[in-house]
């Protein structure tokens, strides 16, 4: 206990522990995008308890992994080579994990489109049915996904374990947080529904490309994000202005 204290009270370690927490609040985002997507589609009576399943799962995978971390390391290693990429456990994860994303999205953006089309109604977030096991075993799907990639980021800024524990444990906490507002939020305008899609497609095709050796810096993608979620926030907020213009007149 002691030692694990002098690892925080240590002012040589709080740059590491500071760098460690942001990141993993960052790839928190892709995870809390996909739950706040796949519950919004739940009925109203048990999307919190699955919002709470799937984060806390993706707590326990990210403790569990780390309490694996030797074994977590071996998956780097090349199984066999595409050319001069050595293709290991972790890409193949990645590549799996970002088809499915690609897939889901698809699909949701597909029926969403038809279901609008179809019936002349706004694209929601609850267009699609969904069973509640189905849902659950969808995020654990995902959740295995980010949470290998994040303990291999997490191995890759430091070597201390109480750090990754204290930043896997924030990060969560911070998903916790987010996902009730988010959900609302996402639920009350229907057409942030096609652009978190748009962001689950942009997300699985950069986990296949990192899969195939193709790494995109992180920072591009989450700039491409946080500027469509601005140009998002500003068409919402228009809106809203020329409701009220036509309501006060």
């Amino acid at each position: 206990m002691i030692e694990i204290l002098a690892v925080f009270t240590n002012p040589a370690n709080w740059p590491a522990i500071a760098a460690l927490v942001a990141m993993e609040v960052v790839l928190g985002i892709d995870n809390l995008i996909f739950i706040s997507i796949l519950t919004n589609k739940l009925p109203d009576a048990v999307r919190p308890m699955a919002r709470r399943v799937g984060i806390g799962l993706a707590l326990i995978l990210r403790l569990a992994l780390l309490g694996l971390i030797a074994f977590i390391v071996t998956l780097t290693t090349p199984l066999f080579w595409l050319g001069d990429h050595g293709v290991s456990w972790r890409d193949l994860i990645l590549i799996a994990g970002g088809l499915f994303l690609v897939w889901k999205a698809t699909k949701e953006i597909h029926h969403n489109v038809d279901h609008a089309a179809e019936a002349g109604a706004p694209v929601t977030a609850g267009a699609v049915g969904l069973g509640f096991g189905a849902a659950i075993f969808q995020i654990v799907l995902l959740d295995l996904v980010f949470s290998v990639d994040s303990i291999i980021t997490a191995v890759g800024m430091t070597d201390q374990i109480p750090i990754m524990f204290l930043a896997v444990i924030v990060a969560v906490a911070a998903m916790a947080t987010a996902a009730g507002p988010l959900s609302r939020f996402i639920e009350r305008n229907p057409t942030v529904v096609m652009l978190a899609l748009a962001f689950l497609f942009m997300i699985g095709m950069t986990l296949i490309a990192d899969g195939l050796g193709h790494h995109v810096p992180k920072g591009y993608i989450y700039a491409a994000m946080g500027f469509s979620a601005l140009v998002e926030t500003l068409n919402i907020w228009a809106r809203h202005r020329r409701e009220k213009a036509r309501a006060a007149h």
